[in-house]
């Protein structure tokens, strides 16, 4: 089995990856000049951080050996998380996502993931 790799994409984005094929990324990416990716342990503290109450957000999870070599496992920027995250360095091909799925947020704000996200 493939190791998954997630990243949160907003509703807009998402529906133009479908159209084209493909996820070019957000303006954060485009900034930071990667796809940010989260592992499962990640995601939880990733959302917090970054996606805080943002609705209209889809879960995409991806085949990270679809990837290829343009996948990178790098510390997160100023070392302020531990562990190595997974950074794409190129559109995520839809043909690499595994399944999506809209990630709605709950009353308090913060976001309902599936089970399998610790």
């Amino acid at each position: 089995m493939q190791p998954i790799i997630y990243t949160m994409v907003r509703d807009d984005d998402w529906q133009e990856a479908r159209a084209m094929g493909l996820y070019r990324g957000s303006a954060e990416d485009a900034r930071d000049g990667f796809l940010h990716f989260s592992t499962a342990d990640q995601l939880r503290a990733s959302a917090a951080k970054h996606r805080a109450g943002q609705p209209d957000l889809w879960l995409v999870a991806a085949k990270a050996e679809a990837l290829g070599v343009t996948l990178r496992w790098e510390p997160a920027a100023g070392g302020s998380r531990p562990g190595l995250f997974p950074h794409l360095y190129g559109p995520l091909p839809l043909a690499a996502v595994a399944w999506a799925m809209p990630l709605p947020l709950q009353p308090d704000g913060t976001h309902h993931f599936p089970p399998e996200i610790p």
